[in-house]
């Protein structure tokens, strides 16, 4: 039997029927695809070629609400407000030469500004352009009223930087402005297009990532002029994260008053931690300024100003220390043991050295003076003699060792680090030996020594705390809208000064002289019911600008004597004389702080009306 036996009695009788079965489907399906196919063609044919030709899908991007900034007590130093601002998109403009006189007219726009703006139209053409930001209401209803005769036009709203202080703190807090093509092209700003708004300077910028948020978008169906047909999807967007600083606005405030109208810098800190409870730079600028765009004309007028208000002098204005740097120098001769507290130095008013005449500012001099006494008044002649005995080099290292000639890190840009010179940075610097006769001036803060307002109250602040270095810091916490806590920040310790504790604590008891013991120099700045400790410098301008022919004015202080809550330096540009100057405005930032009643100023002492930097006479 062959093995196709077992088959030979079946018939295959179900494959006719199978075969019947799979056609029906395969006919089936082919009409079914057929009547879609006529449906589609036929039935709804001039709809979808009408919605082919006419309608598109479009993504426009919703712009996140930044986060807010606080200062240390709660109070909103910068947030934002709702704001309509006009946009084109290229690609749906229709007749570019009409769209500009349509603008012009309603918005009352120059023909060249909007040409300005529109000669951004190559870059992508369905990424709106910025035509005009924050427009009024007035601008907005003849906008609505017209639009559907302008495609292309569009009116977003999106939330509007605010500064609801004013220009209280500018350079510190910084300001929004447009991105530029150079920052788009570096990369840093994956997620932006011309015409975002971006932190450009102080906190703004260096928070941007924290602050800025995540765009949304919205998915649109328009028509051919560019106008909703619905809204097809939205994706939400992310607000920005919240900082609180560690500044104190009540300070703040206090500080601008007092500096209204005369350049300089202020900076308060705390000195056990660095916090920056105060940062001010004058003559300031108003941020909201930049909320909208501003003109070239407005451009040029602020950077031509001489007063240069866009320079934040706190970290950028590199001013000779004057006298404030004799803390400096009786720390270092004290360590290197060329003197002792009580060795005696007399002061004449002058003194001979090489083929020079050094004075001090008391002509009629000082009489026999120890340190003590040498700080209270701010005897040169004693400093001279101190630095003779140290030298350049052991001057200069005790300064780097308290933090001057360098960057204190702080987080904002750009920060200058001064100038401490020495022998070998005179050699290649001027490719001449360093003259002895240089360390007398450098002895009192002045020569090629140069500090920052910031550096000033550092090293205020490590004399007070008892030789620690903190890194000055503005942001305390990160927070989220919802307020919670993303990170916190604590202060750096960046080293302790190897000193002897008891020679800081006779530095500051000096200090308290200079406020508090007749015969001080800084007077201007005492109180009752508060034991301050200061000192005033008054630093030669060599050149003498147009602005004034007045030397820089400085004052440094800390208080409580015995338990510090805050440091300061005071700086005022072309002020005259330290305790006459710089000093009263110490003053009233102890008032504020310690809640004391504000003190008639009385009339500064005739050794801070007089100190000056002694004149230098050549003799050949």
């Amino acid at each position: 039997m062959s093995r196709y036996t077992f088959f030979e009695k079946e018939e295959p009788a179900d494959l006719p029927r199978q075969f019947f079965i799979a056609l029906c489907l395969i006919i089936a399906v082919f009409f079914g695809l057929a009547g879609r196919l006529w449906y589609l063609q036929i039935a709804k044919g001039p709809y979808f070629k009408k919605l082919s030709e006419n309608n598109r899908i479009r993504i426009l991007s919703i712009p996140p609400a930044r986060g807010i900034i606080f200062d240390r007590k709660g109070i909103r130093l910068v947030n934002s407000r709702p704001s309509f601002n006009l946009y084109v998109i290229p690609d749906d403009v229709k007749n570019w030469e009409v769209l500009k006189e349509q603008l012009c007219k309603l918005l009352d726009l120059e023909q060249e500004q909007v040409e300005q703006r529109l000669a951004q139209k190559k870059m992508n053409p369905i990424h709106p352009i910025p035509i005009k930001l924050d427009i009024t209401e007035d601008e907005l209803g003849r906008l609505e009223s017209f639009k559907y005769l302008m495609p292309g036009v569009y009116i977003e709203v999106s939330p509007q930087r605010n500064y609801p202080l004013g220009p209280v703190a500018p350079h510190v807090i910084g300001y929004q402005g447009e991105i530029t093509p150079k920052q788009l092209k570096s990369g840093q700003y994956p997620e932006n297009k011309m015409g975002d708004f971006i932190g450009q300077w102080g906190l703004e910028k260096e928070w941007q990532q924290v602050l800025g948020g995540k765009k949304g978008g919205r998915f649109l169906e328009v028509d051919a002029t560019g106008q909703e047909v619905q809204l097809l999807s939205v994706q939400e967007p992310l607000s920005g994260n919240n900082l609180e600083t560690s500044l104190d606005w009540d300070i703040q405030k206090v500080i601008q008053e007092a500096m209204k109208g005369k350049p300089g810098a202020a900076v308060v800190l705390k000195p056990d931690t660095g916090e920056v409870l105060a940062m001010y730079s004058s003559p300031a600028f108003d941020p909201s300024s930049f909320t909208r765009k501003l003109s070239t004309m407005e451009w040029n007028a602020l950077f031509a100003d001489p007063y240069k208000p866009f320079q934040n002098r706190a970290i950028q204005g590199q001013y000779p220390p004057g006298s404030t740097y004799k803390m400096v120098t009786a720390l270092a001769g004290l360590e290197e043991k060329v003197i002792t507290p009580e060795t005696p130095f007399y002061c004449n008013g002058a003194l001979p050295f090489g083929k020079r005449v050094f004075h001090c500012w008391r002509k009629g001099g000082h009489g026999s003076v120890n340190l003590h006494k040498a700080i209270v008044q701010s005897c040169d002649v004693y400093f001279y003699n101190v630095g003779i005995r140290l030298g350049v080099d052991r001057l200069a290292r005790y300064a780097h060792m308290l933090g001057l000639g360098e960057p204190t890190g702080i987080s904002l840009y750009p920060e200058k680090g001064g100038l401490i010179p020495t022998a070998l940075w005179k050699l290649g610097r001027y490719k001449t030996a360093w003259q002895p006769g240089e360390t007398l001036s450098l002895a009192i803060g002045q020569g090629y020594n140069l500090t920052t307002p910031l550096q000033m109250a550092s090293i205020t602040a490590t004399i007070a705390n008892g030789g620690k270095v903190f890194r000055p810091y503005l942001v305390k916490r990160i927070v989220s809208p919802e307020g919670r806590l993303i990170k916190a920040f604590v202060p750096q310790q960046v080293r302790q000064i190897p000193v002897n504790p008891e020679h800081l604590r006779l530095i500051r008891q000096a200090m308290a002289g200079v406020i508090n013991e007749p015969g001080g120099t800084g007077g201007a700045a005492r109180l009752v019911g508060l034991v301050a400790a200061g000192k005033t410098g008054t630093a030669q301008v060599v050149a003498l600008g147009k602005r004034g022919g007045r030397d820089h004015a400085w004052f440094v202080a800390f208080a409580p004597l015995e338990s510090p809550q805050l440091a300061m330096a005071i700086l005022m540009e072309h002020g005259g004389h330290g305790g006459e100057a710089a000093a009263p405005v110490a003053r009233k930032v102890l008032e504020a702080y310690f809640h004391l009643p504000p003190r008639v100023a009385s009339p500064p002492a005739p050794q801070a009306q007089s100190e000056a930097l002694v004149e230098e006479k050549n003799l050949d």
